[in-house]
């Protein structure tokens, strides 16, 4: 074989193991030995989730609105939730008589008064006080502190939060971004014993994994789960929505504590038309993104997702 042949099987031999090739090359393992198996569908339907510890995140009294009708099924299940609200929605009114105190006495109510509709304990809702509208200007690293130590405590098996968004950023008014952002940066940081480690050494908590999340206000595109609410739940999600009369009704404009007879007739049959609105096959329901794995990954593409 003359030298000239030789080179030239030498050089296909190397372009194959050392050149990539279209359609194989490999991204570089980040991951530093952390696992990284993501799932974009629950292991069984959510409807026959049993025995779990959730944890509902929000900006506002009645953000958990999404999620009426599925935690209303979770909860008849036997799970454990609690709701954590992050703003007292003591800006959100158009009432010009309306204090900022009084406003959030009442958004307070409203939604003890909704969580009771779903079966839902007082004792498990947390409100973190901050004003309506500027959750975006706190310090990010006293909330998120804040939300790890109440990830620690409650050591949630599935997270709800706004949808931050899959590989770019979801429009949300401003209090639901910041919120959306807050949720996942604090399942992020609960996980790691090094960060806030005063909880642990001193409050004897632990650091804790959120392994799935139902991510909901996302877009139509990014819902990959959708929970049947048909029956009770249904009807406990009009009693629960109902309960906010401050931003659903004419109380928005002139808050009062009961609206007239025919006005309430209508009110309540706007919410049913509102919560039967997106059925499948005659049942209403409730969509989620659906994402299991690292919460360093709830922001990418999986699956299509």
């Amino acid at each position: 074989m003359s030298n000239l042949k030789l080179f030239s099987v030498l050089f296909s031999l190397l372009s194959v193991f050392l050149i990539p090739q279209p359609g194989t090359a490999q991204e570089p393992d980040t991951s530093g030995g952390i696992p990284s198996d993501v799932a974009t569908r629950p292991d069984m339907p959510v409807e026959e989730w049993r025995d779990k510890t959730i944890l509902v995140t929000g900006a506002h009294p009645d953000d958990d609105s999404y999620a009426y009708g599925t935690l209303s099924r979770l909860q008849q299940n036997g799970n454990e939730i609690h709701v954590l609200i992050m703003t007292t929605g003591n800006v959100g009114t158009k009432d010009p008589d309306m204090s900022r105190n009084r406003l959030s006495q009442i958004r307070r109510e409203e939604e003890l008064e909704a969580l009771s509709a779903l079966g839902i304990p007082e004792d498990h809702y947390i409100n973190l006080g901050y004003t309506d509208g500027m959750l975006e200007f706190v310090d990010e690293k006293e909330i998120v502190q804040r939300l790890v130590r109440h990830i620690r405590e409650i050591q949630p098996d599935v997270l709800f939060s706004f949808d931050p968004g899959f590989g770019y950023q979801v429009w949300h008014k401003t209090d639901h971004r910041a919120a959306a952002y807050l949720s996942a940066d604090a399942a992020r940081a609960a996980e790691w014993r090094l960060l806030f480690p005063g909880q642990i050494n001193h409050e004897g908590l632990q650091a804790h994994r959120i392994e799935k999340y139902m991510l909901y206000g996302g877009p139509d595109e990014a819902q990959n789960v959708t929970v049947e609410i048909g029956g009770e739940h249904a009807e406990r999600k009009v009693e629960a929505v109902s309960a906010h009369m401050s931003q659903f009704s004419s109380a928005w404009r002139d808050y009062r504590s009961e609206l007239p007879p025919e006005e309430q007739k209508k009110y309540l049959k706007r919410i049913r038309e509102r919560v039967f609105e997106d059925t499948e096959d005659g049942t209403p329901v409730e969509r989620f993104h659906y994402y299991e794995g690292l919460p360093d990954g709830i922001g990418k593409r999986h699956d299509g997702y």
